[in-house]
């Protein structure tokens, strides 16, 4: 542990200042401070994006050998050391190691987004603050992803043209791997089948029933061939009422509707002729006197 909490030390002694020890900062830490890590970290750390943050942190970390830092039981060099003649000193080892942490931290916090920073900023050293993040978002990101994975299970086509169906999906299944968990892709197929209509029955059933395990790009091509033939065949059903027949049957109906009518209006007034003769002479219906 000693070895790893030194391994960045890196002081000379100046000729000029009687024994006094110059800290000088190792070429490694000068990479980050000089670069500047956030420059090489493309993302800020949000709500939204904790393990992705992580991620990249720690690779950065690690590759310049200071994960040691991060490490809240991995204790730091003591401030003083005792002389010979008993009296006290400050540590050298202890110096290089608070300016190594203070930039460690300094280029760590530069990555946090303004709505995170608070949290972190009354906090003293690297490892405290890396402690600290790691507890924070935690619970967040299991909570999330449970939100997130009960958003895929219930997910459906509707409204959607496949584009945007399929879209939607893949941009749960990313939130999901930002947060830190992981979908498996069979379990992407299940719930993009489980969300497509009764329309889509037989595409289904055959998807299921295949004897080898489709990928999903695979998937995604056949399910937009899938929906362009099934707007061609509803097309093509709605075509099927020819409107000349519609409007002839139409016109059809037209003709003996008005010929029924026709005949009922001329007996109608037979009727009428014949029920308003009124004998004169038996004061009768139906015939005159001189019938």
């Amino acid at each position: 542990m000693a070895h790893s909490a030194t391994s960045t030390v890196d002081y000379r002694r100046s000729p000029s200042s009687n024994g006094d020890i110059d800290l000088v900062i190792p070429s490694n830490l000068k990479f980050l401070v000089s670069t500047n890590i956030k420059h090489v970290v493309s993302i800020q750390l949000s709500l939204e994006n904790y393990s992705l943050w992580k991620s990249h942190i720690l690779k950065i970390i690690r590759a310049n050998g200071f994960q040691h830092f991060l490490d809240p039981t991995c204790s730091p060099p003591a401030q003083t050391i005792t002389n010979q003649d008993g009296s006290s000193s400050p540590n050298p080892l202890f110096s290089q190691w608070l300016l190594t942490d203070q930039n460690l931290s300094a280029s760590i916090c530069s990555t946090i987004s303004p709505t995170i920073l608070p949290y972190v900023l009354p906090l003293e050293f690297t490892s405290a603050i890396w402690t600290t993040l790691e507890i924070q978002f935690q619970s967040t990101n299991r909570s999330k992803v449970i939100q997130l994975k009960n958003e895929l299970h219930n997910i459906s086509l509707k409204n959607f043209t496949m584009i945007q169906y399929l879209t939607e999906i893949k941009s749960l299944v990313d939130k999901i791997a930002a947060a830190g968990s992981v979908v498996d892709t069979e379990d992407i197929i299940l719930y993009i089948l489980n969300g497509l209509p009764p329309s889509y029955q037989s595409f289904k059933t055959a998807i299921r029933t295949m004897l080898t395990p489709i990928q999903l790009d695979q998937l995604y091509h056949l399910l937009l061939s899938e929906e362009v033939n099934l707007a061609t065949d509803a097309a093509r059903t709605n075509s099927n009422l020819d409107p000349n027949s519609v409007l002839f049957t139409y016109r059809g109906c037209g003709r003996r509707s008005h010929g029924r009518n026709s005949s009922t209006n001329n007996a109608a007034p037979r009727n009428t002729a014949t029920t308003s003769l009124i004998c004169q002479i038996c004061l009768k219906n139906g015939h005159s006197t001189t019938s």
